[in-house]
């Protein structure tokens, strides 16, 4: 034991058992910040149009860029932090995002605006797989659960919370103090990282192929940006788009392949040769559509729908949204003790449950039931991302975290675009062809509601699908030295 406390910091990524390591604690909290921004603007778009003089087609794009930005960006972070120090890498992450932060305070001008959420979502691009990857190399197995519950409290209430904290937040002043409150606070959250972050592992000199670079931005970027394109109703284009990008995508995993024998590759492929990992990656996009699709939906039923105020709505979600960060460690723990399964099957149905209830919406159901089927969800998606995120890293060989990761973070951006534009699509499709039969809007819309959330069982049944070929615990001969090299 006293060798491993000679060591010099570098070389630190012996997994410590026990608590959860103060690198992890700190990245969690950077990640929580910088993840709440994701979803910040979704209240702030009315006051957006009146300042800035915009339609509300033109403010959407601050919350699609950032989409699009983090599609891009994520498929670079597996290479990225394999080449730089984590510290590096941390004050890559949140420089950009301090700089995006008060660049958007001052912002004269709509595209300057937008142009800062870009410098904002490249930094929260790099934080994600940092602090996954960081997290699979410090903590030892048997904590995993835990401290990925910690972690996935970070990664789900930040963007529940967002729509609620800037409705609070608009009652005191523009927009613009919504990046006024949160550049002081990720500034501390920089300064305490730098402060007590050491590096984990050692960076591995490599030559970054840019070819697969612009395929990647091309490709998963052209895929959530023709997603995101559906709600405009130009559905030819939307195609085309999304058609492109599936086109560049496929170049860009032949790409790999080849990089693969010689050469470096920007995203290793050779991750999805662990089952395990990929039939977790494969629930967690469908369960991230369902999520999506419904925190999608509920504000607009509730706002446009029932007539509450944004705030009032942001407060009816924030119990399921609490509910859910809260039960993430418990989650863990049960995780460590117990292996995936029990847990993810349950939460499964659970969610096929709530997305079942909503399908039922009406213009009378009452506000309690709407917030326990809301927490229902939150309740059950608690129980299937911790575990599923912690079996699916843990399949893979450590050489491989940083792209693990990186792989989850891209996948998880294109299921938020797709589960998005398929929600939208469908209700905007089914509301209008009502209102052409003569129906009246406002149940023209419900019904079209109605049916967006009967896509929401269909996902969630393949969910439960899935959580069935999971296997209770990853598999630890993966973990090994002579396993999938």
């Amino acid at each position: 034991m006293p060798s491993q406390l000679l060591d010099s910091p570098a070389k630190s990524a012996t997994p410590i058992s026990g608590g959860t390591p103060p690198v992890v604690r700190l990245l969690v909290l950077a990640t929580f910040i910088v993840i709440l921004n994701e979803t910040i603007m979704i209240n702030a778009i009315p006051n957006l149009m009146d300042a800035l003089k915009i339609t509300e087609q033109t403010a959407q794009w601050l919350s699609t860029a950032f989409m699009l930005t983090m599609a891009a960006v994520i498929p670079i972070t597996g290479w990225f932090l394999q080449r730089v120090s984590t510290r590096g890498a941390y004050a890559t992450a949140m420089g950009l995002f301090l700089l995006g932060t008060a660049s958007a305070i001052v912002a004269p001008s709509f595209e300057v605006l937008l142009a800062a959420r870009i410098i904002q979502a490249s930094g929260t691009a790099v934080m994600m797989p940092l602090l996954m990857t960081t997290l699979m190399h410090v903590v030892a197995e048997r904590d995993r659960g835990r401290v990925m519950g910690n972690v996935s409290l970070a990664i789900s209430v930040a963007p529940a919370m967002g729509p609620a904290l800037s409705g609070v937040i608009l009652n005191f002043g523009s927009w613009r103090l919504l990046f006024a409150v949160v550049l002081p606070i990720a500034a501390v959250i920089t300064w305490g990282g730098l402060k007590q972050l050491q590096n984990v592992g050692e960076p591995e000199v490599s030559t970054i192929d840019w070819f697969s670079v612009a395929l990647a931005a091309l490709g998963f970027g052209g895929l959530v940006y023709g997603l995101s394109r559906f709600q405009g109703g130009n559905i030819g284009l939307a195609a085309g788009i999304v058609a492109a990008g599936l086109a560049a995508i496929a170049v860009f995993v032949f790409r790999q392949l080849s990089l693969q024998r010689h050469g470096s590759p920007l995203m290793d492929l050779r991750t999805l040769k662990h089952r395990t990992y990929t039939v977790a990656l494969i629930l967690m996009s469908v369960a991230f559509m369902a999520m999506l699709g419904s925190m999608i939906l509920l504000p607009l039923y509730l706002q446009n729908l029932r007539g509450l105020s944004a705030l009032q709505a942001g407060l009816l979600v924030m119990p399921g949204s609490l509910a859910m960060g809260l039960l993430g460690p418990t989650v863990g723990r049960l995780f460590d003790r117990f292996g995936g399964r029990v847990l993810v099957v349950p939460g499964a149905i659970a969610i096929s449950l709530s997305l079942a209830g909503f399908t039922q919406v009406s213009m009378t159901m009452p506000y309690w039931q709407l917030l326990a089927l809301h927490a229902l969800l939150m309740i059950g998606l608690a129980a299937t991302f911790t575990p599923v995120f912690t079996l699916g890293l843990g399949a893979v060989p450590p050489h491989l975290y940083a792209h693990g990761s990186s792989i989850l973070g891209t996948l998880q951006q294109v299921a938020a675009a797709f589960g998005t534009a398929l929600v939208v699509t469908v209700m905007s499709a089914r509301a209008e062809s009502l209102k052409a039969e003569g129906v009246a809007a406002a149940a023209a819309s419900l019904d079209g509601m109605r049916l967006a959330f009967v896509i929401g069982v269909v996902l969630s049944v393949a969910v439960i699908i899935t959580a069935l070929l999971l296997p209770a615990r990853a598999d630890s001969s993966a973990a090994g030295v002579g396993h999938g090299h």
